[in-house]
């Protein structure tokens, strides 16, 4: 095991898939500079040499054709976009090419390409720049998308992603590129995808996350044991497929759910997540469900309106005091100096 932050487990990842296998590439914008692409590029191309890493054009329908092409010729891309804003632009290969062809073409084949989408907030990105719009790609059949949460998942699920047979969009939110955690220095390293996992056990109320906002319900839960509630939270990890059975047996148990998500509330994955369980467990639910996801609106600019718009730790807790009928003063609570920035270490959007 070795000690590496989110963003240096993605490096790893992708130095271990150039290593082990040469029809790898790595390209996008911003690859080879300076910054590595939040540091998760860095040295790739000095280790590998221009043939196999290297920057693109401002063009992203074009790469990313280009990267279906190599796909079919037997070559293995791995794109990466600074902003998922910026990959709308390649919707159309997207959704009518890499997506379907492995259909269209009786599953004869292959498309293995990884794209991955650097997604979030903070220092005023605005409307255009903060985009969290996972569920479009999760509702396009033919594609797997995938959203990590922890530095482990960093690197297994990038690896998973990497030798898929088939497309796979992998989502980096980027207030997790600093955290660390302990990581498997083996190269046959892999965390399945399609397989939810349980961060921590509890018996009272279910909580369903992915990506960041894993983190802040590990947090909140913390907090509400103080109070005797027991949360068990469930990161769903691999949007679509989901993993519903991990799911099931949970709120199955605990007969008590909250869903949160990084996008807006209309039209999302915690959406369809909230109307499947409560099909489901109709019945038998104790409480009604609750999901936790930002309004129907767009990412304000604003430092001041952000502050009411994305949701975080505190929130659970209010949602969770409200369902147990209990008065839990949160102003106190893991208070930042300011509220639109992870930590210190983050310094600014590149």
């Amino acid at each position: 095991m070795k000690r590496l932050t989110f963003a240096q487990a993605i490096n790893d990842a992708l130095e271990t898939a150039l290593r082990i296998d040469s029809s790898v590439i790595k390209y996008g914008l911003g690859v080879t500079d300076p910054y590595g692409v939040f540091g998760t590029t860095l040295n790739l191309e000095e280790k590998f040499g221009k043939d196999r890493v290297f920057d693109m054009p401002t063009a992203e329908n074009g790469m990313t054709g280009i990267a279906i092409g190599a796909a079919i010729g037997g070559l293995k891309p791995i794109m990466t976009h600074q902003r998922l804003d910026f990959f709308l632009l390649a919707m159309d290969q997207l959704v009518n090419n890499a997506s379907k062809f492995h259909f269209m073409f009786g599953k004869e084949v292959n498309i293995p390409i990884t794209i991955r989408l650097i997604l979030g907030r903070g220092w005023g990105q605005g409307p255009t720049h903060a985009q969290n719009l996972q569920s479009w790609f999760a509702h396009i059949p033919g594609l797997k998308v995938v959203m990590p949460t922890t530095v482990k998942d960093a690197k297994g699920l990038l690896l998973e992603s990497i030798f898929d047979p088939n497309p796979v969009l992998f989502l980096e939110h980027r207030w997790l590129h600093n955290m660390d955690g302990e990581v498997p220095e083996e190269d046959t390293f892999r965390i399945p995808l399609s397989k939810a996992e349980l961060l921590k056990k509890g018996k009272d109320i279910t909580i369903i996350s992915m990506s960041y906002m894993s983190i802040e319900a590990i947090h909140a839960a913390k907090k509400l044991e103080e109070y005797n509630i027991t949360c068990e939270i469930v990161d769903v990890k691999t949007i679509s497929p989901i993993d519903w059975e991990t799911i099931y047996l949970s709120v199955n148990k605990t007969k008590r759910f909250i869903v949160l998500d990084t996008a807006s509330e209309f039209g999302s994955i915690g959406s369809d997540i909230v109307a499947k369980l409560s099909m489901k467990y109709f019945n038998q639910l104790k409480s009604q469900p609750q999901i936790i996801a930002l309004p129907n609106t767009h990412s304000p600019t604003s430092y001041e309106l952000t502050k009411e718009y994305y949701k975080d730790a505190k929130d659970i807790i209010k949602a969770v005091s409200k369902i147990f009928d209990l008065n839990i003063d949160t102003n106190t609570f893991m208070n930042k100096r300011h509220h639109d920035v992870p930590g210190d270490w983050f310094k600014g959007p590149f």
